[in-house]
């Protein structure tokens, strides 16, 4: 599947609003080895934490074939793409 650089910088996007997410539960909850988290806290957290690792794998999955696609440096697509997401956050 091939992608626009709009559509990685939105999948990065929202790989760092779920990142985001899963901090904030984490400062909630304090850190998940050391809290006693209720049944609720435990699979909220641990939700979070999935979707968040499930879309940074979808990015990188799909940074590492725009780049194979355009023949650009994964390194280099991956750093542009970072600032581009974080721009449009900031916006």
């Amino acid at each position: 599947m091939s992608f626009t650089f709009e559509e990685l910088v939105a999948k990065q996007r929202a790989a760092d609003a779920a990142h985001a997410q899963v901090m904030e539960l984490r400062d909630a909850y304090g850190p998940p080895a050391e809290a006693q988290l209720t049944g609720a806290q435990k699979e909220t957290y641990e939700t979070a934490l999935r979707a968040w690792r499930e879309l940074a794998r979808d990015v990188q999955t799909a940074v590492s074939a725009y780049a194979r696609d355009t023949g650009r440096a994964r390194p280099e697509l991956e750093a542009e793409v970072e600032k581009a997401a974080a721009a449009t956050e900031d916006t």
